[in-house]
């Protein structure tokens, strides 16, 4: 459950998708240099395992000054700036690296590559944590590094069977097409500044009082809140619930509805279900002081005496008597005769 509860708080965050998107797109292009570059000290430029030791320590090195640069460099510079500019540098080496027959160019581009990967790598890393309230945050990285590793080791299948049927150049040249893709995808997806995020707990929410007795496991609940909106502002409304949508079904909701009352149209009620007491808890613990925002939005343009009408209510199935348990019907349409059997 707490897997499931990840997955979906990372599905209902616009950021983190992102993220995850361009991270996969990054790790399928860029691993193309890691995964060839033992044919690129051989083939390309004629070398042996020296060489290759050469290669990988000089991507090691320009890895070691990407990270001396990278807190400088967010200081100064937005997140999607750093990404977009590392993914050009790394762009630049792999055709360099393609063309190139001398090992000391060669492992110049190795150290503008390292560099590139490490400011890449740690900006979506840094990205995703900063999106994700405590809660969550490890559940988030995880994912973040499954759909990292996915790419690396999706793209290295890729490359080399690409190697095997037009060589190695071609395939490094096809990383960069791959890479100028994610540095596109900046566009659509960028790269948010979680700095504006406000993921702290918002804890205003207290647990209600019920007179019904249950447990934390009881359920499941069926939470109702009926809103009085006027026919001025149901655009703004629906919009509004819209985002509120997204919050609750992220914080565990499930089921969510959105309802009109044909009888009294100013009348609608938002309606979820959770799947126990305690998960209806914890889903309001988790609501933030960034989704207040949302909340305000939608109670502003509530218009009844009162703040808006909350139910909750627990489901509960009916059920059928067992045929041991029915009397028969000759049992009870036989006359009382016997004197012991009379009340």
């Amino acid at each position: 459950m707490a897997v499931l509860a990840g997955v979906r708080y990372v599905a209902m965050s616009p950021n983190i998708k992102s993220t995850l998107l361009r991270g996969f797109v990054f790790g399928a292009g860029a691993s193309a240099l890691i995964a060839l570059m033992p044919l690129i000290a051989k083939d390309l430029l004629g070398g042996d395992s020296i060489t290759y030791g050469l290669l990988l320590g000089a991507f090691g090195a320009g890895a070691v000054g990407g990270a001396f640069f990278v807190t400088r460099l967010r200081r100064t510079m937005s997140n999607e700036s750093i990404v977009r500019v590392a993914l050009l540098a790394f762009i630049v080496a792999t055709a360099v690296t393609a063309f190139s027959s001398w090992v000391l160019v060669t492992m110049a581009a190795q150290l503008l590559c390292g560099a590139g990967w490490v400011l890449a790598l740690a900006t979506f890393n840094v990205t995703v944590q900063t999106s994700a309230p405590r809660w969550v945050v490890g559940r988030a990285l995880s994912l973040y590094q499954m759909t990292i590793f996915a790419g690396l080791a999706g793209g290295s299948w890729l490359w080399g069977w690409l190697t095997g049927q037009l060589g190695i150049m071609p395939a490094l040249l096809s990383s960069t097409l791959v890479l100028l893709l994610c540095v596109a995808l900046g566009w659509p997806f960028s790269l948010p500044q979680t700095e504006q995020l406000r993921l702290d707990p918002l804890l205003r929410w207290k647990v209600p009082e019920i007179s019904l007795t249950i447990e934390p496991r009881s359920g499941p609940v069926v939470v109702t809140i009926e809103y009085l909106i006027h026919d001025n502002d149901v655009l703004e409304f629906l919009a509004a619930m819209s985002d509120l949508k997204r919050i609750r079904r992220r914080d565990g909701a499930r089921h969510w509805s959105l309802l009109r009352d044909l009888s009294e149209p100013e009348l609608w009620i938002e309606r979820y279900h959770s799947p126990t007491w305690l998960d209806y808890v914890r889903q309001n613990q988790r609501t933030t002081e960034g989704d207040a925002v949302v909340w305000e939005r939608v109670h502003i343009l509530h218009r009844g005496p009162g703040k808006p009408v909350v139910r909750r209510m627990i489901e509960r199935q009916t059920s059928v008597l067992p045929a041991s348990a029915i009397p028969r019907m000759t049992e009870l349409a036989e006359p009382l005769t016997d004197p012991s059997r009379q009340a």
